[in-house]
């Protein structure tokens, strides 16, 4: 499976929280740079994360920020400590967060991220429980929850939590593509051709979505759809094991043997375990 982009909370302003100090003349140059600082903390135009990382350790070492804007300091360089696969920091600071300021819920959805990433599944998902106990309608913390049930194949419970996240966010792309997956694996195979169909029309250009589709499609028979949409998916992320192997099963199954065990060697080379995967989705 295409590992999918899990759904952040997003960076919160610290600007309006922060002790600028007096704006005398003589302090000009200092309030300047310390809006640069603020700016990269919080993730503005793009910024990469190391420059996001570098502000926001400025601003949580300065010793002059109010306990809340310390607390989306360290949320959002946890933040992007999660985007540079740094997870333990990441977590760190999402747990300092936690304890600067009790509610705050992003830090705690952000905490099941990192773990998410970081392969320990169960302890994402008590802390997507935790952050939807904080706010029944955080509809990106069902679908990360989801995302998580997923990695432990529990199809039913991911289900439930997509769907829980497309009722608080119908237009949530990245919720319709992780039930059209779910769905391509347990067979319900039309009402997740429909997430996907909806989740590519609304702008979802992730190779997650196509890969999905392409699945419904090969499970479907309609073999040239799938290899349509595997290549969509290998345009975007060549690489991806399960859209070589499911690429390689769609033109086997249309008798270009030398196109699909081409496809089929690369994956295995890529993946040596894609063909059991796919076993498991019920396509050998």
């Amino acid at each position: 499976m295409i590992m999918r982009a899990a759904i952040i909370g997003s960076v919160a302003p610290i600007l309006a929280l922060l002790l600028l100090g007096s704006p005398a003349a003589a302090q000009q140059p200092q309030k300047s740079s310390r809006l640069k600082t603020v700016e990269q903390c919080n993730g503005a135009d793009r910024i990469p994360a190391q420059a996001r990382i570098a502000g926001c350790t400025a601003l949580i070492n300065s010793g002059d920020v109010k306990a809340t804007a310390l607390a989306v300091a360290y949320n959002n360089r946890g933040n992007a400590y999660t985007a540079t696969a740094e997870y333990d920091r990441a977590i760190s600071d999402f747990d300092r967060a936690i304890e600067l300021a009790s509610g705050y819920v992003k830090p705690v959805n952000n905490r099941g991220v990192a773990y998410l990433r970081k392969g320990a599944y169960g302890d994402a998902i008590k802390a997507f429980d935790e952050a939807i106990r904080l706010n029944p309608g955080y509809g990106g913390a069902f679908a990360n929850r989801a995302e998580a049930h997923l990695k432990l194949n529990q199809y039913d419970r991911a289900v439930r939590d997509f769907d829980e996240a497309i009722r608080l966010d119908p237009d949530s792309r990245l919720a319709r593509s992780g039930r059209c997956w779910t769905r391509a694996i347990i067979g319900d195979l039309q009402a997740g051709l429909d997430d996907c169909d909806r989740a590519i029309q609304t702008g979802s250009n992730d190779a997650a979505t196509y890969d999905s589709r392409a699945l419904i499609h090969l499970k479907m028979g309609q073999f040239a759809a799938a290899i349509d949409d595997y290549n969509s998916a290998l345009r975007l992320a060549p690489n991806q094991a399960s859209a070589l192997h499911g690429r390689g099963l769609a033109r086997l199954r249309q008798g270009d043997k030398a196109g699909g065990d081409r496809d089929v060697s690369a994956a295995r080379l890529i993946d040596v375990k894609v063909g059991d995967a796919f076993a498991r989705y019920g396509v050998q």
